[in-house]
């Protein structure tokens, strides 16, 4: 837990096990961590000189109190992130400078293979100060979306959000559950009828393009600096936002299909994200597979809808779910 602080494992152990024995000697320490002499001889050295331990004049080591010693490396860490932030803003500059007038060699990197193509998806995103955008299609062959470790990261250090999903992809096994998680935490999301390609740009700075497989059989994508290129994914990814549907759900569904009360003026929570995913143009078939529904059981509920609607056919009622507000979050102490 403490490796970010750049201490090392058995720094860490020592630390922890001189915690609740103060004033403890190093072969003390070597039997209560089970760790020979020499590493715990080197992990004392190492928290004496951070500052973690107090060595007495007669060999014995007692901890410093954590929220001083720990808390004093935390505002050491960063003020050092800070400084490096700073620092990432003038190489950008400088960098950016450097590449105008560059030739298309130094604009496009080449990237083969699953795992490089996942290691510069993941730098493209964390290299992003104001937004990220991508366009999202299946197959996922380098990174699923319930695996990207960089979208959370990236959206609590304020970064906008942006993805649109080919339609297709809602098909996909516990897709809509990982599009309601992102909706949750603050992804914009949009569905597209078809896609021309995956993409991910951060800022107008960088993108990332995911090509056709090579020859021998590996993935490849191309990485795109500042230039007209990027600049046209940019636009690309504008006009299809523009276009797109807008993918949002009331909220998390129930494990099992409430009861449907007779009589019932409204929907239920199970109504209303039936509707928002047939409202994303979600297929009856998939979004029944993803509810956890018989397509009987979907067709039945929407029979009842479209009565209490008062209309006739699915485009109907999809309008009526608009106009009075039947895709919005349940009001609480409503089924």
């Amino acid at each position: 837990m403490l490796d970010v602080l750049g201490l090392e494992a058995d720094d860490e152990r020592v630390y922890r096990a001189l915690l609740g024995r103060p004033g403890s000697t190093a072969p003390l320490l070597s039997d209560a961590c089970g760790l020979a002499q020499d590493p715990v001889d080197t992990a004392l050295c190492r928290l004496v000189e951070w500052g973690l331990a107090i060595r007495s004049a007669d060999g014995e080591f007692t901890a410093a109190p954590p929220t001083m010693a720990l808390g004093a490396l935390i505002s050491q860490r960063r003020d050092g992130l800070r400084a490096a932030e700073h620092a990432l803003v003038a190489f950008a500059e400088e960098h950016r400078a450097a590449m105008t007038g560059s030739s298309i060699v130094d604009l496009i990197e080449v990237v083969t293979g699953v795992d490089a193509i996942r290691h510069r998806y993941l730098q493209v995103q964390q290299a992003a100060r104001t937004q990220v955008r991508t366009f999202i299609t299946a197959p996922f062959v380098a990174l699923p979306p319930a695996e990207n470790t960089a979208e959370p990261m990236v959206i609590g250090r304020g970064v906008r959000f942006r993805a649109v999903l080919d339609r297709g992809v809602l098909a996909e096994p516990g897709i809509v559950h990982d599009a309601a998680d992102a909706l949750r935490n603050g992804v914009q999301l949009r569905v597209a009828d078809q896609l021309p390609m995956k993409l991910i740009l951060a800022d107008a700075e960088l993108g990332l393009v995911p090509l056709a497989t090579t020859p021998a059989g590996d993935p490849g994508a191309v990485l795109l600096h500042r230039s007209g290129l990027l600049d046209a994914m940019d636009a690309l990814f504008e006009t299809v936002w523009r276009t797109a549907h807008p993918f949002e759900l009331p909220g998390p569904g129930p494990e099992a299909e409430p009861v449907v009360t007779p009589g019932a003026d409204g929907p239920t929570d199970l109504d209303r994200r039936i509707l928002a995913l047939l409202l994303a143009g979600v297929t009856d078939a998939t979004a029944a597979l993803q509810l956890g529904l018989s397509p009987r059981t979907l067709h039945r509920r929407l029979r009842r809808l479209m009565d209490i609607a008062g209309v006739r056919t699915r485009m109907q009622l999809g309008g009526h779910a608009v106009r009075h507000g039947w895709t919005e979050p349940p009001v609480p102490g409503r089924t």
